[in-house]
């Protein structure tokens, strides 16, 4: 056999191998862990079903939806630790720090994991790469906004109910709001506070706005869970018409609210939509269809591709915002 032919024939069997082996690789299992802040909170509930959705469509994927019973890091540590020894093909999470968590997820890459981060973010070491629900500035836009079309003329006191004070995405949406402020001479933010995404605290933390702050007139919640514990500490005080609790929540959770009045608006991206293009992007990393890079294009499924920046991050869409006119249309959704 010529020397030619000889390097033909091993280049044939080495193109065989590959592609048996991609094909293989394809049908094998992928176990994708979709890592929550908590347990028990309705938006990751339902980001869950969208990665069930995305599991389906895909058909070799197996989703292991977990999370600790607390917002803390500590609790995600140990999740993730656990995933590490069960060698899972990817960790989607939604951080309660973006930097605790990264010493652990660098374990976890290092053992040939993919690690994305979704909602919240992790710090670029510990991922290759995240996936905000929306762009940052456009969150902190619409929170301000709303909550300044219902102020009453001349302005008023407006706080805001955060989740934990070490959330990426909170922080981040907080940061955008008070670079908007100038462009809202009406608003006047008199403070920030922090119910943990618990519902008994952010509920006493609603509570303790209202009793500190008399002319206090809206309370901006970026958070599902204190959303709603502020909208029902504020009719549970007798403010209802007084008091406008808006921010960032479910339809299904605030509908009775918005038909009370206590929240005139409040914003949200499609949770759903959110854990399934969370489980597209960590399933084509995790399979090698794509590379998460600057200016990469990911592609999530029905909901379209994300365009990375140069810190390997990128937005999923533009908040919705929901009301007296449109809440009926979505509160059996989600």
């Amino acid at each position: 056999m010529s020397i030619v032919r000889k390097l033909l024939v091993t280049a044939a069997a080495t193109a065989a191998l590959t592609i048996g082996a991609a094909q293989a690789h394809a049908q094998d299992n992928v176990r994708i862990a979709l890592v929550v802040k908590a347990l028990g909170i309705g938006f990751f509930e339902a980001a869950n079903e969208g990665a069930q959705e995305a599991a389906e469509e895909l058909g070799n994927v197996e989703i292991i939806y977990t999370g600790p019973t607390d917002t803390t890091a500590e609790g995600q540590i140990e999740v993730i630790n656990s995933l590490i020894a069960q060698n899972v093909d990817a960790i989607a999470v939604s951080a309660n720090d973006t930097d605790a968590l990264v010493p652990t997820l660098k374990k976890a890459m290092d053992r040939g994991i993919t690690v994305i981060s979704w909602d919240s973010g992790v710090a670029p070491e510990g991922r290759e790469m995240n996936l905000n629900p929306s762009s940052n500035q456009l969150i902190g836009e619409m929170c301000v906004k709303m909550a300044a079309e219902h102020l009453p003329e001349g302005g008023g006191e407006v706080a805001i109910l955060s989740a934990s004070a070490t959330h990426t995405n909170q922080n981040n949406w907080i940061a955008e709001m008070k670079k908007v402020l100038p462009e809202y001479p009406e608003v006047n933010l008199v403070t920030t506070v922090y119910g943990d995404d618990l519902a008994d605290k952010s509920y006493r933390e609603a509570q303790g706005l209202i009793q500190s702050y008399p002319d206090l007139k809206a309370i901006i919640a970026p958070t599902s869970v204190g959303i709603v514990a502020a909208a029902q500490a504020v009719t549970d005080a007798g403010k209802v018409g007084e008091i406008n609790v808006t921010g960032l929540g479910l339809p299904s959770e605030m509908a009775g609210h918005v038909e009370s009045g206590a929240s005139k608006s409040f914003a949200i991206w499609n949770p759903i939509d959110l854990g399934y293009a969370a489980t597209m992007i960590a399933y084509n990393l995790a399979t090698d269809q794509a590379t998460a890079e600057p200016g990469a294009e990911i592609s999530m499924g029905r909901v379209g591709t994300v365009t990375l920046d140069e810190n390997r991050e990128g937005a999923m869409a533009e908040p919705f915002v929901y009301d007296a006119s449109n809440i009926d249309k979505f509160k059996d959704i989600f």
